[in-house]
């Protein structure tokens, strides 16, 4: 198993620093590399971090970053088309791209000739499928309580409404029948109609 980078070994809070100096157009990565070094040399620690694995991990955030970018345009573009309330659509959107990432793993897992991702990198993508499926599931089971809960609160004012127009109907049709004009003006009131 590969062992972590030296700048992945830095103390959180310096790494954090690194990464806002990456991410300023005006730090160039050899003065990033530089200040960070001058930050370790003045707290003490022993490690120094090298222009080459600055410039690796640079990249490799800024790969991340891009996939990052690429998936929110997918959502954006789906959302935008499946509508402001896709619950049932976008989970049916994201079951179907869980599928695809499981059937290519099993793909590059039967083919003996990839070499580019060792056992140990492949074991860590199954067990984030697998999380990632977990989390849909539940995400999906969230979404259908909040749907029947909605539901139910509708139902709930529903009920109160009628409740109220019938004691207003109640009211104005003790001294006999009531109107048909009186029992618009009473929905009317009720309703904002």
């Amino acid at each position: 198993m590969a062992r972590p980078s030296t700048v992945e070994q830095l103390p959180p809070d310096i790494l954090e620093q690194l990464q806002a100096l990456l991410r300023d157009p005006r730090v160039s990565q050899m003065d990033a590399t530089v200040r960070i070094n001058a930050i370790l040399a003045e707290q003490g620690h022993p490690e120094r971090v090298s222009k080459s694995a600055v410039n690796r991990y640079s990249r490799r955030m800024e790969q991340v970053g891009e996939r990052l970018r690429q998936s929110r345009a997918v959502a954006e573009m789906w959302i935008g088309k499946l509508g402001a309330t896709p619950q049932g659509q976008l989970g049916h959107l994201v079951n179907e791209i869980l599928r695809t990432l499981a059937f290519d793993m099993s793909m590059q897992l039967q083919d003996d000739a990839v070499v580019a991702a060792s056992i140990e990198d492949r074991a860590g993508v199954i067990s984030m499928l697998k999380e990632l499926s977990l989390s849909v599931v539940r995400l999906e089971k969230a979404a259908s309580e909040n749907v029947k809960r909605e539901e139910e609160i509708r139902r709930q004012e529903r009920a109160k409404a009628a409740e109220e127009l019938a004691e207003k109907v109640k009211g104005d049709a003790k001294g006999g029948a009531i109107t048909l004009k009186r029992l618009n003006d009473i929905i009317r009131e009720s309703y904002g109609v």
